[in-house]
């Protein structure tokens, strides 16, 4: 979703931002030229306007939150934690990196995680492949639990009506057998022995602060996060707005401390082209045939058999195309009344998108850190262990779903 913050230059216009431009131009002509009416893009605008508030508003939380070296000091906190053991820091850094998808959205993890675990490598002499492959596979499987923690999350609990609490509540056990299948292929298939050369690693030093001024801002961006995520079980569909009080509270502490920090490059405008352009094309392509191959690939069947048809469904077309196409696509021909489906087509789109580099922008955003990082990610390793975790992640996630519904 939004742009790596680590980028060389920020006039350099890269492959992925053609693409976004690329996509909003098009949607663009979809409307001026009528295949897409007029009003129904209107619509379409006045549903995500919120959603982009809320993402936009989060995503300057974290970028400022990193800024204060809020994520450094926790990702070195943590490989001196597990004291040299392979086995503890990996656990560690499971939960971290679940953690930070769960509460602060997938993108958090792409954009601001994935580059703090890589840097984290050389100091710690810890291989960076494994560090890599837990933040971008947890970014997409751990981001079922909460409608913040994903944008397709925000969308199907408002078409659902589901609250906050109420969508945790059916997407606990999911999340639970998710992030179970990811943590035993990232063990099995990247952290074990057998793809390492030592038994240990070094424990790097603690980040060191170098005044009051970034402990404060250590301190006033740390407590933006943590009301933010105390206010996700009683704003429910309000969320947005502590998402806007938080980053409006990081801002503050930035503007008093560090005013130079506060650049107009902080807003993700990416982000925002790539998601307006989507929700212009997608309902253009649903009424130009895509919609109809959906509702064959889906169905109505409002039970079990129902439910793996939709996750398969989106689970195959977010890999041939990306995550955020296949769910809206999805989501139009799926009745409203058939709630398990419609999160079971959730779980395939959120959980599956690791198979192809393209299938989630999560995904492509951690594979353009590890380039930029000098990180090699062997391709062909890549999608054959992410089609194992695919498969193995959405059909338990599915069928907690469907035992719990």
């Amino acid at each position: 979703m939004p742009e790596p913050v680590d980028t060389p230059s920020p006039r350099r216009t890269s492959t992925l931002d053609r693409l976004r431009i690329g996509l909003l131009v098009a949607g663009l002509l979809c409307v001026a030229t009528g295949l897409l009416p007029r009003d129904e893009a209107v619509a379409n605008m006045r549903r995500i306007g919120p959603l982009l508030l809320f993402l936009g508003s989060v995503i300057v939380l974290a970028e400022l939150t990193r800024r204060a070296k809020v994520f450094d000091v926790i990702a070195h906190r943590l490989a001196i934690a597990g004291r040299g053991r392979y086995p503890a820091l990996f656990a560690l850094c499971v939960a971290f990196a679940a953690g930070t998808t769960i509460l602060l959205n997938l993108d958090t993890t792409a954009v601001l995680l994935t580059p703090v675990m890589l840097a984290l490598a050389g100091p710690a002499r810890i291989p960076p492949l494994p560090l890599a492959m837990t933040t971008l596979w947890l970014a997409n499987t751990a981001s079922l639990l909460l409608p913040v923690s994903n944008l397709t999350n925000l969308l199907a609990a408002e078409r659902i009506d589901l609250s906050a609490t109420e969508f945790a509540a059916a997407m606990a056990l999911p999340q639970l057998a998710s992030i179970a299948a990811t943590a035993l292929c990232l063990w099995w298939f990247y952290w074990r022995r057998a793809h390492r050369d030592a038994d240990t690693y070094l424990p790097p030093e603690p980040v060191r602060l170098d005044g009051p001024r970034d402990r404060a801002l250590l301190v006033a961006t740390s407590a933006a996060c943590l009301l933010f995520v105390a206010a996700i079980p009683l704003l429910g569909e309000r969320i947005g707005v502590a998402a806007v009080l938080a980053a409006a509270l990081a801002v503050a502490a930035f503007a008093v401390v560090d005013r130079a920090a506060l650049r107009w490059s902080l807003l993700p405008w990416r982000l925002l082209v790539f998601v307006v352009g989507l929700f212009l094309v997608v309902p253009t392509l649903s009424r130009l045939g895509l919609g109809e191959l959906m509702g064959a690939l889906i169905g109505a069947d409002p039970g079990a058999a129902g439910a793996f048809r939709a996750a398969a469904a989106g689970a195959g077309l977010s890999n041939v195309a990306n995550n955020l196409p296949a769910y809206t696509a999805g989501e139009a021909v799926v009745p409203v009344e058939n709630r398990t489906q419609l999160l079971a087509l959730l779980i395939g789109t959120n959980v599956a998108p690791i198979v192809t580099p393209w299938g989630s922008l999560a995904t492509l955003l951690c594979l353009e850190f590890c380039r930029a990082h000098g990180v090699s990610v062997p391709m062909r390793r890549f999608v054959l262990t992410g089609l194992v975790l695919a498969v193995l992640a959405t059909v338990g996630a599915v069928t907690a779903l469907v035992l719990t519904a």
